[in-house]
């Protein structure tokens, strides 16, 4: 499969596919064209420079390279969700360099494939996790086949009926996120709670005291780590300050919209991610409330978080050790070394900007 044929059927050019396939950093100005090309090359068995490098140096020519399948648990598309994004991108680059493939990109509508113990059947319509529980009897785990020299890396919290099938399908699987599991499987986390108590921290060394959440609150550790933060330092939880939304650009814009119009308004904000706080920047911006200015912290540092003005104070995950670690671990339990499953904790840390100010 060659390159220009890769740009035929994504209808781009051949220098873009180049820049997508061999720069796992670079971005598309066009959404979604970068992952287009991606599935397109996996379908064509296309081989990353990496992989193709190694059998020119006397690799056998029948050598079956590692696989590595991405499972997406909150949103459908990579383009919703900037931090898994660039981890994403930072992680492509440890496959090639490793000398694996990327293999499918799922999300939760594409996790059940076909009952047919064949693997080359193809994949099933992908079903809610509602439907999955309900269809159990129908899909019945012992006819799911394991994926041949394919692991799997789990972008996000997983639902918990979605494991068994997991495990059924893959012998590997690490997860990445914010939320360490019960050990269910390996994982690498930057815990959310500690993150989260370390952006209010910051709020309260400010001398704020009417601080609002907005983000995910259903076992969410980053919820946990707000509420926990408040509690130490002796300060009201006001649930009238908290605000559960899914944790998107748009739902931080409709939040802060319907916060500005109320006559009592918090001095600060802990937004649960960047994305989050990027909708509340865009509301505050939109609206223009003279003498109105809100301390704003949040959590991921993406590389928006740097193009706001003012520019967002956040904590910093780091993204392209959780990408690599978890490659490694991976790697690690493919070959053997280790049986018991593994959590590897990475450390966060503030990045101050100048969306933070002393209180009013």
């Amino acid at each position: 499969m060659s390159l220009k044929k890769i740009a035929e059927l994504a209808g781009t050019s051949v220098s873009t596919v180049s820049r997508v396939l061999n720069s796992p950093e670079h971005v598309c100005n066009k959404p979604g064209l970068a992952e287009r090309i991606w599935k397109i090359a996996q379908s064509q068995h296309y081989l990353p420079n990496a992989a193709a490098r190694s059998l020119r140096l006397g690799a056998p020519a029948n050598t079956e390279h590692f696989t590595v399948d991405i499972f997406l648990t909150r949103f459908d598309s990579m383009d919703k969700d900037p931090f898994f994004l660039e981890l994403f991108q930072h992680l492509k680059e440890d496959l090639l360099q490793r000398d694996c493939l990327l293999g499918k990109v799922l999300n939760s509508l594409e996790i059940i494939e076909s009952n047919d113990s064949s693997f080359s059947a193809g994949p099933i319509p992908y079903k809610p996790t509602q439907q999955i529980i309900t269809e159990k009897a129908k899909y019945p785990l012992a006819f799911i086949s394991q994926k041949p020299n394919t692991g799997l890396i789990v972008l996000g919290k997983c639902p918990k009926e979605f494991l068994p099938l997991l495990k059924k399908r893959y012998a590997h699987i690490v997860g990445i996120d914010r939320n360490p599991t019960e050990y269910e499987y390996d994982e690498v986390i930057c815990n959310g709670m500690i993150a989260a108590e370390m952006a209010v921290e910051h709020l309260i060394s400010l001398g704020h005291r009417d601080i609002a959440y907005i983000g995910d609150c259903t076992y969410e550790t980053r919820y946990i780590g707000y509420y926990q933060a408040l509690i130490r330092h002796k300060l009201p939880l006001n649930y009238t300050r908290i605000y559960p939304t899914d944790q998107s650009r748009e739902e931080g814009f409709r939040t802060m919209t319907a916060l500005l119009a109320s006559s009592q308004r918090p001095t600060a904000i802990f937004c649960a991610n960047d994305c989050t706080a990027l909708g509340v920047v865009d509301a505050l911006k939109r609206t223009k409330k003279r003498g109105y200015s809100p301390s704003i912290i949040s959590i991921d540092n993406i590389k928006d978080s740097q193009k706001t003005t003012p520019m967002l104070t956040t904590i910093d995950i780091p993204k392209k050790e959780m990408g690599r670690l978890a490659l490694t671990l991976l790697l690690d339990r493919k070959n053997g070394y280790h049986q018991e499953n593994v959590r590897l904790e990475l450390p966060c840390h503030l990045i101050e900007r100048e969306s933070c100010t002393y209180a009013p």
